[in-house]
């Protein structure tokens, strides 16, 4: 398998083109009066690329949908806008040569535009996130809701999380063949002790099996926040050529190759902020795949509907000295968040220089981390952002306080209470909280892991026999 110059693949009948992207998390802040269209307005941008650069299929790396279960306005926004872009009269070119039974689980086992009663343009496939996965009666997501309706081609469920078997969706235009492997998100450990016990196994064609170019797409942690959350890339077959990873929201759209393994990786990330974090602030890119047999390059697309975000972080000590006065400490940061909201609206006008004169910067993202250290005093970060309600776009949360060494605990009583430092409030979870808890108060009857994971789905995805189950 050869990485090839962005120059040396042109469009023929030979090549499969493939819009990719990841984390779209529509339905996100939607009822904030600000930023509630921001996942909708980029999702379109996003279609009307695949339009634009008439590619043959869209493909989706998980959590199009922010929640669970997406409100009746989400799924009316984003079926509105399926229907608006994805059905017309052109034809796909490609040919779907595997069984759909194996590949769609859907009542109607069938890719949407080979269905007589649909008029398909473009076709999306999607496999399923952690934050849109399958769950409660019926084991449904809001995927198969759009599967049901043809809007989408929702393939990557397993039925078994401890022996997964994934079938993949061959495809062929002119000479390429393209075998599209897909797994939604499975919890990490438990998807972890699978991988780790060879019981994750990727089926592959009978008939010409090195011609195919293999395609794998996944939704779970690529970077290890303990030894057993992650999925390490050495865990995927080294017939893989190529792997399109979700779940990770910063954007490194570039190739990067696993030289154990000799196969690539892109992580496209989301194409909305969830968060306020580094990784979040990176330009957002999606790519436009092309595929001839075994060549294969990507060309990425900058989005320009996203919403300027800049963070900066700022040392107390050593930018004011001993200075400790609140009011010379408000001012001091003041002053450095107008800064950077005037860098945020020059670096969008610079960017967007066709869309500058016809409308004004959307409000930007601020975030400035404020180290602490040293005794310095904090302030209530809800009141200093009044005075930016009508120019920053997060006027409630721009300022997060935190201090660079851990807080030793505390011997005496009365002390041994941290939760009134900002960054401990603004950082726990609840499964944080159930752990500590039932470090304390071990259980004799239920799995304390098992019934974090109940609470936390009980609470986020809104599962009200989670922990009941």
């Amino acid at each position: 398998m050869d990485e090839i110059a962005s120059n040396e693949i042109v469009t023929d009948d030979d090549v499969i083109s493939i819009l990719i992207a990841t984390d779209n998390h529509l339905g996100y802040m939607e009822r904030d009066p600000l930023r509630s269209n921001d996942s909708f307005q980029t999702f379109e941008e996003i279609l009307l690329y695949a339009k634009k650069y008439n590619v043959d299929m869209m493909l989706l790396g998980g959590d199009l949908f922010h929640d669970n279960k997406p409100s009746r306005k989400t799924l009316y926004n984003t079926i509105a806008l399926l229907r608006q872009h994805c059905m017309g009269d052109k034809p796909c070119q490609l040919e779907f040569l595997s069984d759909q039974k194996r590949n769609f689980t859907s009542f109607f086992p069938i890719v949407n535009y080979e269905d007589p009663n649909l008029n398909i343009s473009l076709p999306i496939f999607s496999i399923h996130g952690n934050h849109d996965d399958p769950s409660g009666d019926g084991n449904l997501c809001a995927l198969d809701v759009l599967s049901a309706s043809g809007l989408i081609n929702y393939f990557g469920k397993s039925n078994q999380v401890d022996n997964i078997e994934i079938s993949p969706i061959l495809l062929k235009k002119g000479k390429t063949r393209l075998a599209l492997y897909g797994l939604g998100n499975i919890r990490d450990e438990r998807l972890y002790r699978t991988f780790l016990r060879k019981n994750v196994k990727m089926l592959r064609p009978k008939q010409n099996m090195d011609e195919w170019f293999n395609l794998f797409v996944l939704h779970q942690n690529r970077v290890s926040h303990n030894p057993k959350n992650y999925i390490p890339e050495t865990f995927v077959n080294d017939f893989i050529d190529l792997i399109l990873w979700g779940h990770e929201h910063e954007c490194l759209i570039d190739l990067s190759k696993n030289e154990v393994k000799n196969f690539y990786i892109t992580q496209p990330g989301s194409s909305v902020a969830t968060s306020l974090c580094e990784g979040e602030s990176k330009t957002k890119h999606i790519g436009i795949l092309r595929i001839k047999q075994k060549q294969f390059e990507i060309e990425k697309i900058k989005l320009k509907s996203v919403r300027p975000f800049l963070m900066a972080d700022i040392c107390l000590q050593e930018n004011l000295s001993n200075e400790r006065d609140p009011t010379v400490i408000t001012n001091y940061l003041i002053q450095k968040v107008e800064e950077l909201e005037k860098k945020a609206i020059d670096d969008w006008k610079e960017n967007n220089p066709d869309l500058s004169s016809k409308m004004n910067c959307p409000r930007p993202l601020i975030r400035l981390r404020v180290e602490y250290s040293g005794g310095y005093p904090t302030f209530n970060p809800h009141k200093f952002g009044q005075r930016f309600v009508n120019r920053i776009a997060n006027p409630n949360d721009i300022l997060h306080f935190y201090r660079k060494k851990a807080v030793a605990k505390l011997n005496s009583s009365t002390e041994n209470d941290v939760s009134f430092l900002p960054e401990k409030l603004e950082n726990t979870k609840i499964e944080t909280l159930i752990d500590e808890f039932l470090q304390i108060k071990n259980l004799e009857i239920l799995n304390e892991k098992e019934l974090g994971s109940a609470v936390k789905t009980y609470i986020e995805k809104d599962e009200k026999d989670a922990i009941k189950e």
